[in-house]
């Protein structure tokens, strides 16, 4: 009987919330309002930190506060010499959590990671590349039979996952390698995917 009683109270126990989490950004129009709930039991809040670097120099960035799923609470880093995205994230779980958490900081002092690739400036796809933070990958990006972009990146960057969904996407190809200098190629042909790939997948883990 007492089984039979706890089978009945698991049966009907009312159907847990989806977590709340604190919405916020300093990108225009991205949080409507300061709570939202999240579309599944499965996230989790997250407060996240993405700078963009033109020439060396930080020309943006977005601080943000949201849902997200545990698989893309993320930290990574993408980049081709001239252009490069950062991303440190943290999260939480429980209602609200995130309105607790300072915004993460990635790491501006690039410390060398050893790893060097080839990068394009220009047609030259045979610019070396010194590979920073946790940028333990050469990548490079094809469309077609023509080479879009040579640099580095994180081990992120380069998981089966992203590269299907820059595929998907974009209808290019990203490939990654571990070794110096190993994403060698052919001369290339500057498009501009050198920004799109680059905002895409920061878009994919903001």
């Amino acid at each position: 009987m007492f089984l039979f009683t706890l089978v009945l109270q698991v049966l009907f126990l009312p159907e847990a919330d989806n977590l709340k989490c604190e919405c916020a950004s300093n990108l225009p129009g991205s949080c409507t309002q300061k709570t939202i709930e999240c579309s599944s039991q499965n996230y989790r809040c997250s407060a996240a930190t993405q700078v963009k670097f033109l020439g060396g120099a930080k020309f943006s960035e977005l601080n943000d506060k949201s849902c997200v799923l545990p698989e893309l609470c993320l930290d990574f880093s993408v980049n081709y010499g001239a252009y490069r995205v950062v991303q440190k994230s943290s999260c939480c779980n429980g209602d609200i959590c995130n309105a607790k958490i300072d915004y993460p900081k990635p790491d501006d002092k690039l410390t060398p990671s050893g790893r060097k690739c080839f990068s394009c400036v220009g047609e030259n796809c045979m610019k070396t590349l010194d590979c920073v933070g946790d940028e333990n990958y050469c990548v490079k990006v094809t469309d077609g039979a023509s080479l879009t972009m040579k640099g580095c990146a994180s081990e992120l960057v380069c998981s089966d996952k992203t590269a299907s969904l820059v595929n998907q996407f974009t209808g290019v190809k990203l490939s990654c390698c571990q070794g110096d200098y190993c994403n060698s190629a052919s001369s290339a042909s500057p498009t501009l995917l050198l920004l799109l790939v680059p905002l895409l997948i920061s878009t994919l883990f903001s």
